[in-house]
This record gives structure tokens, C-alpha cells and sequence, in this order.
């Protein structure tokens, strides 16, 4: 399965079994994660820890960790660079899911969040209409492969907190988190779910044969990330 394909049928795992994943996989893993291509400027640090290593445990029997700056961009690009690795971690037939009462039991105030890793029963989906999200035009009013990516992208309590902008060879993936929920969050997670969504977008721009250029956070009044890219046969 490919990771467009993935898209279509992750879920969030919340029940692992307890066998252990080998060191093969577990570094498998940790080389893709280190290899995702990350937002201009940024850089995040990796490790997969055993549940021993952890507070907070899921039952899973590995975490990989994301430690990053204290800052919206830096928070965005654990999102862009997460959300390749479940998409990965969940194409070859394992469960993933995000948590943030996962933490490391040796301290450290760069640490951003938690995925979960390991075995087990649950099911992928099926299709895109078992997900419950947005109408496609809460998100955007463009109707198309990108669009729909993004709209299946999880985020915390299921908050979709972005809106799509397309221009010539440029889409605008916006933090649109507003109300309670954005209070909620602390913005935070907000940001790294802006940062999944751009993963998304990304994925399906080159499932479209789009070749992808920079992909940038702009922090200010309104968050939001810039994907520049090129479709096949444009100069």
C-alpha cells in the first residue's frame, strides 16, 4: 500500500498487542522518520524508546518521540514529519497513533509529542466514508485529489482546524482553529495538525505527478504553510 493510498484507510490505533517489534523494523522506522523531508528551516529530533522508557503508555511496545523549539513553525514540522512516518508505520500493516500523555520519563522541555507504534487487530478502514470529517466545502470551495487528502488528515479532537487556498503553483494551508477548541489545544496541536495537513497535501501533489518545491511556515496574524511545486510538463 502507498502512502496516498494510506491516507484512505489509516486510523488512529488506541489497542496494541504487547509482542515486541523487532530491531530491524524499529530501525527501519527511525531511518524513514530521519529521511522525511521537513519544513524549510526546521528540524526536528527522533528516537523510538520501549514503553519502559515511557510515562503514559498506550500498551504499545515502542514510542517514537519528536522533540523540537518551542514555536508554531518548529510544532507545524513535527506534523509534516510525523505524519509521513504513521502513513508509513500503518502501510505495512502495523498501528500508529498520536498521544500527547505519552512522555519521556527522563525529562526534557523540547519534547512535542508521542507516536505510538506497535501490532495490532483493529482494522484499517475500508474507505474514505468511514472517516467522520467536514464537508469538503468547510475546507475549501476547489473540489479535488489534494483537497480531499486533506480532509482526511487527523487532528486533534477531530478539530480540522485548516482551510486550503490554491493559486498557481502554490497551495496555502491555513490554521483556521477558532473558538473553544483552539483554546483547548493551546495552538500547539493546532500547529501540528496544520503540519499534517500539509503532509497530506504534499502526498497528493505527487500522486498527481506534481513535483513539490519549498514548503514553508509563515508565522504572523494568521498561521499557515506554503507548498510551491511545478505539474508535470509546466515550465
Amino acid at each position: 500500500m502507498t502512502l496516498y493510498e494510506t491516507i484512505f484507510a489509516r486510523r488512529q490505533v488506541r489497542s496494541y498487542l504487547s509482542t515486541p517489534l523487532d530491531s530491524k523494523t524499529q530501525e527501519d522506522i527511525l531511518d524513514f522518520a530521519r529521511k522525511a523531508e521537513q519544513l524549510e528551516g526546521q528540524t526536528v529530533q527522533l528516537q523510538i524508546v520501549p514503553a519502559d522508557q515511557v510515562s503514559g503508555g498506550q500498551g504499545a511496545p515502542c514510542y517514537l518521540l519528536a522533540f523540537c523549539e518551542p514555536n508554531a513553525a518548529a510544532y507545524a514540522n513535527v506534523g509534516f514529519v510525523l505524519q509521513k512516518v504513521d502513513l508509513y508505520v500503518q502501510s505495512m500493516g502495523l498501528g500508529c497513533g498520536w498521544f500527547m500523555s505519552v512522555k519521556p520519563k527522563e525529562s526534557n522541555n523540547n519534547f512535542c509529542i508521542a507516536l505510538a507504534i506497535g501490532r495490532t487487530e483493529q482494522p484499517m478502514r475500508k474507505g474514505a466514508e468511514e472517516f467522520k470529517r467536514k464537508a469538503p466545502e468547510e475546507i475549501c470551495s476547489e473540489q479535488n485529489a489534494v483537497t480531499q487528502a486533506v480532509r482526511l488528515a487527523p487532528s486533534s479532537l477531530n478539530s480540522q482546524p485548516w482551510t486550503l487556498k490554491f493559486e498557481p503553483s502554490k497551495i496555502t494551508v491555513e490554521d483556521f482553529g477558532r473558538g473553544v477548541k483552539r483554546i483547548i489545544l493551546k495552538n500547539k496541536l493546532n500547529k501540528i495538525d496544520v503540519g499534517i495537513a500539509a503532509r497530506h497535501a504534499v502526498i497528493a501533489l505527487e500522486k498527481e505527478g506534481a513535483s513539490v518545491g519549498s514548503v514553508t511556515a509563515k508565522d504572523g496574524k494568521d498561521f499557515k504553510i506554503l507548498i510551491s511545486y511545478k505539474q508535470e510538463g509546466t515550465r
